[in-house]
């Protein structure tokens, strides 16, 4: 039950359901339609065991009767059930009525006694999430064994909450939750919990401003003079955003309480340079900068874009990465540093930085809430301001949800010297005419991504494909291109005479960053890669992206490997290759069609959810909570009630049941 996330009894209780099966229709044997879902009462007249002539498969077949007539139920590969399904016994059985060779019937149902309730059978049936050994019929088992204890829960909603809202009472929607009386019912008590759960986030950010408020940080200096003198060093002119921006920043780290802001902006907007400027006029005010990113090759990346940036300001910056992860050798570079760039081998038990007056993350969604919360606990005294940066383009609604502590500016324009990439959605038979078009490119001395969704064949069993799978998926899968076989394929086959490069996550981290910096130099002419490239590479001389198996990514997500091209000064392009079976061919053109990637990300929030632009990492964030995210009527409603009940009790102690959840979820609450 522990793989589950269920260690007590309230855990199983608020354990929910995925789905339901509707067998609410019960029906007479001779009534029954070919394709309905339904439910008969009757008794077992015969039942037979054997095997599949082909696959050698276990069969259970039992006869079926009722007063209007009979009908054969079968099993697949569940001997078990020759326990419970015997001749004589009156069963109720509910499942959908297949065609067979000899006429209707019922293919697996659920059954049970006919005696006993409808735990099972016959009525709106909770499934639940399943792990090995514990299945959805356990569960229900379990669940309505302890359901009485109910109402030993405490209700975390305070009654002037429910009712201003219209919310049933936490023991009724726990009930009505897993044995629904009707959907209407079950959609009520699921819109209580989501409630519920978006009020705890925008309260646990409400705390979050408040405590920011009180706490003291040393104020930086918005010094309008060293702006002007950087920006007017720049080969090139800031964007009215990137003005905006840098004021916002600049403005919030004038003040005694630390900034908290979130800089987003799509690929190729210029955050770096924003971010450049802020911790310019903090190294200037006497203080330093950590810099942290999620990978090497990243932070490698920002370390060389500081570099040249802030190269007219003598300002000395260090970086820290993989293997030099010593406390010793940390505590040098910080002390012989104004800024230190860096992974999460910032982090060390019992480091200490000294003068720490700014903490940029970059891609910070990609970062655990302890991880970012110990880095500014390695200042001394007074807290950091923290700056976050995102290319992830998450829309508003999302971002005041789940970032709701954070204040946010927005890069919603691009460099005018970026051309727009030209994309295209490629099927099959234009695959020869596309690689012929890469080799002229390549001749011209560009280069060119190729980016798989897996890495070998093996890995693709591992994907996020429902364990059972119908035969178009599993043809599916046998079709994902993976960087193995593509590189094999691509270096040996299509472009012999091309110096081709492999790079995926299994490679250790100097083996990457190698491959990528001599990329970056021009040795290779096409790097085949898995989405490790996804976030912040910059090539310029990178023109072409080619995503393979393009369906089986997110429609940000491929906004994002489509910004790895088109930094340089010649037309680039991006190819979309999909499948034979043309799956998700719309929504790949929404790509092709889209001008920036908020456009795609609010398209991608309500074709997807928003799970697939946050990823796996976004443990904390419960799945109802992600429901209620794309309901921007109910996150307004919920944002105010948050702010009504604060008013009323700042620390909340005059709810004390909703106090005890808030302290509950702060301490297992690990995203951000």
């Amino acid at each position: 039950m522990k793989r589950l996330g269920v260690e007590t009894l309230a855990d199983l209780l608020l354990y929910f359901p995925s789905r339901y099966d509707d067998f609410s229709a019960h029906k007479q044997i001779a009534d029954l339609i070919l394709g309905e879902t339904a439910t008969i009462e009757g008794t077992v007249q015969r039942v037979t065991q054997g095997r599949t002539a082909r696959r050698h498969v276990h069969l259970l077949e039992a006869v079926m009767e009722d007063e209007s007539g009979r009908i054969k139920a079968t099993w697949f590969n569940q001997p078990f059930l020759a326990r419970n399904i015997k001749e004589g016994a009156a069963v109720r059985l509910s499942g959908k009525v297949a065609q067979g060779s000899k006429g209707i019937y019922l293919q697996n149902p659920a059954y049970e006694r006919a005696a006993a309730d409808e735990t099972h059978t016959g009525a709106l049936i909770p499934v639940y999430p399943e792990t090995e050994g514990i299945t959805s019929r356990w569960l229900r088992f379990l669940i309505k064994h302890f359901l009485p204890l109910r109402q030993q829960i405490a209700d975390p909603l305070p009654p002037q909450t429910r009712e201003r809202h219209d919310l049933p009472p936490v023991a009724d929607a726990i009930r009505a939750m897993h044995f629904p009386k009707s959907r209407d019912e079950a959609a009520r008590a699921e819109h209580r919990f989501i409630f519920q759960d978006l009020l705890l986030f925008h309260l646990r950010s409400l705390r979050e401003r408040s405590r920011l408020l009180q706490a003291t940080s040393n104020p930086i200096p918005a010094d309008i003079g060293l702006i002007k003198e950087f920006t007017s060093s720049l080969p090139f002119s800031l964007t009215n955003a990137q003005r905006r921006s840098v004021w916002e920043i600049a403005q919030d780290m004038a003040r005694t309480h630390p900034m908290h802001r979130l800089l987003e902006g799509d690929v190729g907007s210029g955050k770096t340079v924003v971010a450049g400027i802020a911790a310019l006029l903090t190294v200037r005010a006497g203080y330093r900068v950590a810099f942290m990113a999620p990978t090497e090759i990243l932070a490698r990346q920002h370390y060389d874009t500081l570099q040249k940036a802030l190269m007219p300001f003598n300002i000395a910056i260090a970086l820290k990465i993989g293997g030099e992860k010593s406390r010793k050798s940390l505590s040098a570079s910080w002390l012989s540093s104004d800024i230190i760039v860096g992974t999460h081998a910032l982090i060390q038990k019992g480091m200490r930085f000294e003068k720490l007056g700014l903490v940029v993350v970059d891609e910070q969604h990609r970062f655990g809430v302890n991880q970012r919360a110990a880095l500014a606990a390695h200042a001394d005294r007074v807290r950091p301001h923290f700056l976050s940066m995102t290319a992830t383009p998450i829309p508003r609604t999302l971002a005041l949800t789940i970032y709701g502590d954070l204040d946010l500016s927005l890069l919603d324009e691009m460099p005018k010297s970026r051309k727009p990439i030209v994309t295209r959605v490629i099927p099959p038979q234009e695959r020869p005419a596309t690689y012929r078009f890469i080799r002229a490119e390549a001749q011209k001395g560009r280069q060119a991504f190729v980016v798989c969704p897996c890495i070998e064949p093996d890995d693709k069993i591992k994907t996020k494909s429902p364990r059972s799978k119908t035969y178009q998926q599993q043809l599916l899968l046998t079709d994902v291109k993976t960087v193995t076989e593509e590189f094999k394929k691509l270096s040996e086959d299509i472009f012999p005479d091309l110096r081709i490069a492999m790079l995926h996550g299994k490679m250790k981290p100097k083996e990457k960053a190698d491959i990528m910096e001599k990329f970056r130099a021009g040795k290779y002419d096409i790097l085949v890669s898995t989405s490790v490239i996804e976030v912040g590479v910059d090539v310029p001389n990178a023109a072409i992206m080619v995503i393979e198996s393009a369906e089986r990514f997110g429609l940000a997500q491929i906004h994002q490997f489509r910004g790895r091209v088109g930094r340089g000064e010649t037309q680039s392009y991006c190819f979309l290759f999909a499948t034979e079976e043309g799956m998700g061919a719309s929504r790949l053109r929404a790509v092709a069609a889209a001008k920036n990637g908020f456009e795609l990300a609010e398209q991608d929030l309500r074709l997807r959810g928003p799970g697939s632009m946050l990823g796996t990492e976004q443990s904390g964030i419960g799945d109802l909570v992600l429901k209620g995210i794309t309901n921007p009527v109910l996150v307004r409603a919920v944002r105010i009630e948050a702010v009504t009940l604060v008013k009323q009790s700042p620390d909340l102690s005059r709810f004390p049941a909703l106090q005890q959840e808030l302290r509950d979820m702060e301490r297992s609450l690990h995203m951000e």
